[in-house]
């Protein structure tokens, strides 16, 4: 008779990190450029405040990595509640992303979504090869916000978040 091996199968690195990030609440965005192009991202975030810097990740195999390789613009539009299926329409691959949606093109050439949250635009200010994928680092130009409750990704499906529900040190 032969021993048998109890231990649980090795988990390949990259989908150990899948499994564990789903569990990190992330606010939706949808970023756009000259193009135009767009797409759904969970990776922004605020940079600096002095300049006024943001970045996101973008995977070198996206559609859309090309034309954001060349854009010296983009902007970030934040998603409020309402728009999941715009986050789902911009992460869908080998469609028109932007139809059947309203947007305007902003000063900087970029597409501006309407009905947003809150919306920023950036000159791109540095590209950096990170593993598969590239990090996107933006100067802000110009920015405005309307309010009302972000739309949040968590472990595959999508959310709210209603500011001042919980108690704690942080107010």
């Amino acid at each position: 008779m032969t021993a048998v091996d109890e231990r649980p199968p090795a988990i390949a690195p990259a989908e150990l990190l899948r499994r564990t990030l789903r569990r990190h609440a992330a606010g939706v965005v949808v970023i756009t450029a000259p193009g135009p192009v767009g797409l759904t991202v969970t990776s922004f975030t605020s940079v600096s405040l002095d300049p006024a810097l943001v970045s996101f990740y973008l995977s070198t195999t996206a559609s859309t990595a090309p034309a954001l390789r060349a854009a010296e613009a983009f902007t970030v539009h934040v998603l409020h509640r309402g728009q999941e299926e715009l986050a789902r329409a911009f992460a869908r691959s080998g469609v028109d992303r932007f139809a059947g949606v309203p947007w305007t093109t902003g000063p900087h050439g970029t597409p501006l979504l309407a009905g947003v949250t809150a919306r920023l635009t950036a000159r791109q200010v540095g590209l950096h090869p990170v593993g598969d994928h590239l990090l996107v680092v933006g100067e802000v130009v110009a920015a405005d916000a309307d309010g009302g409750e972000p739309l949040v990704h968590h472990d595959g499906g999508f959310g709210g978040f209603a500011p001042g529900a919980g108690e704690g040190p942080w107010r």
